[in-house]
Formats: structure tokens, C-alpha cells, sequence
């Protein structure tokens, strides 16, 4: 059974998660239309980091809420392995991610995602889970290749 927790993302295992996000994200857009944070920036104040344990303790998953002025929180790096997509694990990061801005009082959660082929199952995830599609979000560039997310918590 899978379980979720807030994690550092310092760790050898979260730091190979973000390698693959970023590989897999790569190909995907221009790079500089990606916005990736590093392990250290996700290491920051404003950051909290889920990682989704398998059975076997394995990290399999991650998503961060990064807290911004104005009671905005931006949900960011979400990922799971190959293996395990499908199963409902976005599901549960995004959960955890929006349960933690409730609880500390952020009223509206926004994020970037990519609009080409290949990010068709984030934007479900996001869509079933109450995101409405919206303009550009905080300082990020509107291009072809964004596509931004917004959910007003109440």
C-alpha cells in the first residue's frame, strides 16, 4: 500500500526522482519554456515536498507546494514513475498538496504545465481534480507551450 509524506528533497532517492522528471520533461518543450525547480530550490522555506512510498519503501512519486505572497500556492514538480502511473498516485500527491495550502490558509492554487503531446495526462489530472484552465500565472511567460491551471480554495 502506497503511503505519502513530506520529504526532504536533498535525498539521493528524491534527487534521482527529480533526474527522471526532468528527463522526461525535456524532450517534451524548448527548455526555455520549462521551469524546473532544482532539489535545492525545492529545499527552500517556501517549498514542501510529498514523495509516495511503494510496499517496499521505494519512492515512486512527488509533487511540492511552493508557497507564494498573496495567499497563492503553486503546485509544482509533480511526477510518478512509468510503472506506477495510472494507479491513482497523482491523484493522492495532489490531494496531499492541496489539503497542505488549505491548511496553511493559501485560498488559491495555480501551476504551469506543459501543452504539447505527452502532457494529456496531466492535464486530466488536473481538470478532474477541480483546475480550471486559466491565463499565465505569477511571472510566467503565456506561450505555445504552457498551459496554466488555477483552483480557488474556500
Amino acid at each position: 500500500m502506497p503511503a505519502i509524506a513530506v520529504e526532504t528533497p536533498l535525498s539521493d532517492e528524491v534527487r534521482a526522482l527529480v533526474a527522471r522528471l526532468n528527463a522526461h520533461l525535456t524532450p517534451l518543450s524548448p527548455p526555455e519554456f520549462q521551469f524546473q525547480m532544482t532539489a535545492e530550490q525545492m529545499a527552500g522555506a517556501d517549498t514542501t515536498v510529498f514523495v509516495v512510498r511503494d510496499g517496499a519503501g521505494t519512492a515512486v512519486g512527488m509533487g511540492a507546494l511552493k508557497a507564494h505572497p498573496g495567499g497563492v500556492g503553486e503546485v509544482k514538480r509533480m511526477f510518478t514513475e512509468p510503472a506506477v502511473r495510472g494507479s491513482g498516485l497523482g491523484r493522492l500527491i495532489l490531494t496531499a498538496i492541496e489539503t497542505k495550502a488549505r491548511e496553511a490558509g493559501l485560498s488559491r492554487l495555480v501551476l504551469e504545465t506543459g501543452s504539447t503531446e505527452g502532457f494529456e495526462p496531466a492535464w486530466s489530472l488536473y481538470e478532474t481534480s477541480g483546475f480550471t484552465p486559466c491565463g499565465a500565472v505569477l511571472d510566467y511567460p503565456a506561450s505555445d507551450y504552457n498551459r496554466f491551471y488555477e483552483k480557488t480554495l474556500s
